[in-house]
C-alpha cells in the first residue's frame, strides 16, 4: 500500500540547497507525484523565502516549480485552520508546524522532516 507523504520545509531546503541531508530527502523527493505527495502553502512560503534569501531567486523558483509540478499544493481553509489550532494546542506546535501537521492529518500523510518540533508525532519521520 502506498503511503501519502508531506515533505516539510526542512527537506525541500536541504535538497535544493544541496545540504548534508540532501540525499536522505532525495529518496522521497525524487519519487514525488501529485497523487500521493502534499504540500501546504506555508511550506511554499518557507522554502521560497529561505532559498531566495540564502541562495538565489533562481534556486527559489526552481524549488517552487518542482514542488508545484510534483506535489498537490494545499491551501489553508477554515477546516485546516481549526485543525491546526487544535494541533498547536495539543502538541505545542508553532503556527507553521501546526498547519503542516493538520494538512498531513487531513491527507493521512507521513511528515518527512528534520524539524524537532515534530518529534513524538505518530506520523512523522525525522531525518537526521
Amino acid at each position: 500500500m502506498k503511503v501519502n507523504v508531506l515533505i516539510d520545509s526542512y527537506g525541500w531546503i536541504e535538497y535544493f540547497g544541496d545540504g548534508p541531508l540532501a540525499e536522505s530527502y532525495g529518496r522521497y523527493i525524487e519519487k514525488a507525484d501529485k497523487k500521493g505527495y502534499y504540500t501546504p502553502t506555508i511550506v511554499l512560503y518557507e522554502v521560497y523565502k529561505k532559498m531566495k534569501s540564502e541562495l538565489s531567486e533562481d534556486k527559489a523558483l526552481e524549488a517552487y516549480a518542482y514542488i508545484s509540478a510534483y506535489t498537490t499544493v494545499v491551501s489553508l481553509d477554515e477546516r485546516l485552520a481549526l485543525e491546526a489550532a487544535e494541533r498547536s494546542l495539543s502538541h505545542g506546535l508553532p503556527m507553521a508546524d501546526a498547519i503542516i501537521a493538520a494538512t498531513a492529518k487531513a491527507f493521512e500523510a507521513k511528515i518527512v522532516t528534520g524539524d524537532p518540533h515534530f518529534k513524538g508525532l505518530e506520523n512523522a519521520e525525522i531525518i537526521k
